[in-house]
């Protein structure tokens, strides 16, 4: 059953939050390594005001959250997590395709992506191709990068 997609709503960034880190942690990081990842993780209510934030939800609850960063031609996918019980249901997918959409409709040629090298595979999958590294401010590791065009096998 493919999730219901609907903004965020800036009361429930909190909430939002604890989803992005349940779904960090599911890569085996360790409590240290998450605390260190909190600050890049934490979505306010600003934030939510301030950009495209897409909630997946199944039986009214978040199971997955999108953000979209930056301005046309190039768009960052800042977050994409989905909470563990729901991975491998489409729900991912689902938040990508429509956080594509999303950065199409606002003129977007480009979507970047930074990575975890653990969700590096999924956005292969759908699409997305290497396009080098960058370093996680947070933890000051070596990230994938890549790159995904919006305008593939259009015209």
């Amino acid at each position: 059953m493919t999730p219901r997609i609907r903004p965020a709503r800036p009361d429930e960034a909190a909430e939002l939050t604890e989803l992005a880190l349940r779904s960090k942690a599911h890569w085996g990081y360790d409590a240290e390594f998450l605390a260190r990842c909190r600050a890049e993780l934490t979505l306010t209510p600003q934030t939510v005001a301030d950009h495209p934030v897409a909630v997946a939800e199944r039986d009214g609850r978040p199971v997955g959250l999108a953000v979209l960063a930056g301005d046309p031609p190039d768009v960052e996918l800042a977050m994409l997590f989905v909470d563990p019980p729901a991975i491998g249901t489409g729900t991912g997918r689902a938040l990508f395709d429509h956080a594509a959409a999303t950065a199409r409709s606002l003129g977007a040629r480009v979507l970047w992506i930074e990575a975890d090298p653990g969700a590096e595979p999924f956005y292969r999958h759908v699409g997305a191709t290497p396009a080098g590294t960058s370093v996680s401010p947070s933890t000051g590791r070596e990230l994938p990068r890549l790159r995904y065009d919006l305008h593939a096998g259009r015209d």
